[in-house]
């Protein structure tokens, strides 16, 4: 009896342990088929301009932004953001159009130094015309601790993350005026810092997505094979003892 409970009991761990990893590799398949299908927008996104009320109204798909306005008081530093190698800040200041749409706009990326000093931020100020893709905030990771703090200089503040109501509240606007989806100043354009349009920094491209899938559904193959070959051998035992 003791050996009928062990051996259920093996097989219920091996079920366990093989819909875990399969469930592993569906999601990763979910993340490279909603990767791709971001990159896929992105060239019909240039053939044609909205006003960002337009875009912002508009199923939340790429969408490319031209508009007149001004730059917003207040500076949001997403942290924890590489570019060529290098650890460094996004650089985001709220832009309000002339017709009361609100977006936080990405200027571009600022390397951090090793003592993570922050350097001074230099704000964006004065009515002007702006063109970028509107697109889905940075991934981030774990969501541990308060998403925003204050840095030194006044006015800006460094994110671990980037809730839209939070920063709305942190940039002394309405909540609910910024949205989930941020503009990604074309690099063409004058003034913020090196930047471009990659739709996916700081995070796996598709193909690795889909490595990582395989190696779950394979880890979950490994378990059954490994499960039905001691059920096996344990077959071959009880055949192979003599009967009293």
């Amino acid at each position: 009896m003791m050996r009928k409970h062990t051996r259920l009991i093996g097989w219920i761990a091996a079920v366990l342990v093989i819909l875990a990893f399969c469930q592993l590799g569906r999601w990763q398949l979910q993340r490279m088929h909603a990767k791709e299908a971001l990159l896929a927008q992105q060239v019909p996104a240039r053939a044609q301009s909205l006003t960002l009320h337009q875009a912002q109204a508009a199923p939340p798909l790429l969408r490319w932004v031209q508009d007149h306005g001004r730059f917003l008081p207040g500076t949001i530093l997403l942290d924890n953001q590489t570019r060529e190698g290098r650890a460094g800040l996004k650089v985001y200041q709220p832009f309000q159009t002339d017709d009361g749409a609100r977006v936080l706009v990405d200027l571009g990326w600022l390397p951090m130094p090793p003592d993570r000093v922050i350097p001074p931020i230099t704000p964006l100020a004065g009515h002007t015309a702006i063109s970028g893709l509107l697109a889905p905030s940075p991934a981030t990771g774990l969501a541990l601790g308060p998403a925003l703090s204050p840095a030194p200089q006044p006015g800006v503040w460094l994110a671990s993350r980037m809730p839209p109501d939070d920063m709305a509240r942190a940039l002394s606007l309405p909540t609910g005026s910024l949205a989930a989806r941020v503009l990604r100043l074309d690099p063409a354009l004058p003034g913020g810092y090196p930047r471009d349009l990659e739709l996916l920094p700081n995070t796996l491209p598709p193909s690795r997505h889909l490595g990582y899938a395989v190696q779950w559904f394979g880890l979950a193959l490994t378990v059954l094979v490994v499960a039905l070959v001691l059920e096996f051998r344990r077959h071959r035992r009880r055949r192979g003892t003599p009967r009293r």
